[in-house]
Parts: C-alpha cells; structure tokens; sequence
C-alpha cells in the first residue's frame, strides 16, 4: 500500500478486504478444489431506489474544494469518487452477470462468498506481469462514444494534461519497484470505448531484470495512480478528507495470480451487492481546469451503464 491516510469506512464491511479463491489440479489434469459460490435461491431480483452519498451539489462542491488543494500546491490532481446504494431483494446473480457482460469490461467477473457478492466490468489494467515484463494501463479521460466526443476527448488539452500526470505517476511506482530495467510509455493517449464511454489509454512497461515477489509488487501499484491523483500520497489525504463514503470493493485490484503470469484489473465500474444493498462507486480526475457541473454529469455517465445492466429484469 502507498501508506496514505485511512478514508471514510467502507459500506460493505460484510466483504473482506483481501479474498482468494484457490484452484488445484486433481491426478488427471481437470479442475481440482474451488472455493464454492453461495446463491440466494434464484428469486428474481427486485431492487429499490438508489440514493446517492451526496448530492450533485455536495459532489460540486468537493470539486470545488480539490480545486482549492490543487490552487494551494498540495497536489496537482485528486480522484473524487461517488458512492451510491439501492436496497433489493432476491438473486442478484443474473444482474451481477449482467455487469461483468458490459462492453468493453477487459477484467468483467463476478466474485461470490457468504452473504455477499460483487463483480466488476473494469476496462483497466492495474498491473500485469507477463512474458518478462511489468505493465500497466492507465486509463483518464472520459467522452460519450459518439464521433463528435471522440474528437473532443483527442482535442481536449485539460484531458490529455490529466493524463499524462497519471502516466509520470505509474512511471515512477514502477521504477520504485526491484528487479526493474528501464521503464517506458509505449502508447500514449490511445481512446478505447467501454459501454457508450470514450476513455484514453495508456501502455506503460518495464522489463524484469531480477528477483519480483508478489508483495513487492502490489506496494508499488496500489492503489492505482488514475483513481487516487498526483503525488499519490497527498492525493490520498484529499481523498480522506473529501469523500463521505469509503470506496471498500471498488479501485482496489481483481483478477489471478499463477505461477508465472500475474494479471489485475483495477476494480473500476464495479458493483458489491452485501445481502442488503447494492452498491456501486463512480467519479473522476479533478484538475485545475475541472468544471464542477462537468464532473457531476461524467461521474453519472460511468455509473449509467451499472445502473442499465442492474435493473434490466428487476421487478
């Protein structure tokens, strides 16, 4: 971990912080043991109404007060994240698969233990170790997938500034890193669509060079550089003071681990269903150049396709 301040609780404490499931291989070669799923009994899914952890002018005016921190030297850029909640009954199975389906989800999944569930349609790469070399994908700036948001989402100087101090930042948490060679950008800027959304991709790499445990690796990259800001550390205190609800299952990491290839997904555009609630997180990077109005609606659009793929089929 980067060492930052302890934000606000998380809402879904049902759910560990750290959760494996371990897979084996029997005498044949097929699947050996799993960790099983629980279900709730396949009762259709109703869910309630949504109520957000502040409102529009509330997440305005923590814009507001990241640009003021931002205007005073204390970083260069903050992620300001969301949270909302629906009360349901019934199997969320279906919709949690639903999600994880969406398009464009590079890591979509659904993971399941007692009394809780979650699954996530990230588009980004938090880090991958594979054939000899540590990469990371970050992902900033957001536009509706239409050809005039792609042309201004390419256009957008405020976007590509955002970027590429999220860009520096994963450079330098991987040239912190043992056992690494020379890091480099080996694409920059690249716009991909995820679900109706055109995001800005980057390709960041460095090879191995010598010994890399998994712990190593994981106190480098986490959290991720594009959902905390610049320098991370006081990015995170302005995450602490600014967001009311802690992120708990979401902007951490899901994916595998194996014996030589290790691939996770920042859990971006990720829903956690404890029993109770469902929940989900969206937000965005704040720079200087951020609107307040502008940042309330792209926060919305990120969680629009959740809330679609949650409620098709809900009583």
């Amino acid at each position: 971990m980067a060492g930052g301040p302890v934000g606000a609780p998380t809402p879904v404490p049902r759910i560990p912080d750290v959760y494996a499931v371990v897979f084996a291989h029997d005498d044949a070669g097929g699947p050996g043991a799993g960790v099983p799923v629980e279900r709730s009994g396949g009762t259709p899914l109703s869910v309630g109404p949504w109520r957000d952890s502040w409102t529009p002018a509330a997440h305005a005016a923590a814009v507001d007060r990241a640009r003021d921190a931002i205007a005073r030297g204390d970083v260069y850029q903050v992620n300001v994240v969301g949270h909302a909640s629906a009360p349901y009954t019934g199997d969320p199975g279906p919709a949690l698969g639903r999600v994880a389906a969406l398009a464009g989800a590079r890591y979509g999944g659904v993971l399941a233990g007692p009394g809780w569930a979650m699954a996530t349609a990230s588009p980004e790469t938090l880090v991958e170790v594979r054939g000899g070399r540590v990469i990371t994908r970050p992902i900033k700036g957001t536009r509706p997938a239409t050809a005039a948001g792609r042309r201004e989402l390419l256009a957008s100087a405020k976007e590509r500034a955002e970027h590429v101090m999220i860009v520096d930042l994963e450079r330098n948490d991987l040239a912190r890193l043992p056992g690494i060679g020379p890091v480099r950008v080996d694409e920059l800027f690249a716009v991909r669509h995820w679900s109706g959304l055109w995001q800005a991709e980057s390709v960041v790499s460095a090879p191995l060079t010598g010994p890399l445990d998994l712990a190593s690796l994981l106190r480098a990259v986490c959290p991720g550089g594009s959902v905390t800001g610049a320098p991370k550390l006081a990015a995170l205190a302005e995450i602490a003071r600014l967001e009311p609800v802690g992120r708990g299952v979401s902007m951490g990491a899901l994916g595998w681990v194996g014996t030589d290839r290790v691939d996770l997904g920042l859990t971006i555009r990720t829903v956690a269903a404890d029993g109770e609630r469902l929940h989900l997180w969206a937000g965005g990077g704040i720079t200087w150049d951020s609107d307040p109005a502008a940042e309330v609606a792209e926060a919305a659009a990120k969680a629009a396709p959740l809330r679609a793929a949650l409620a098709r089929g809900s009583g």
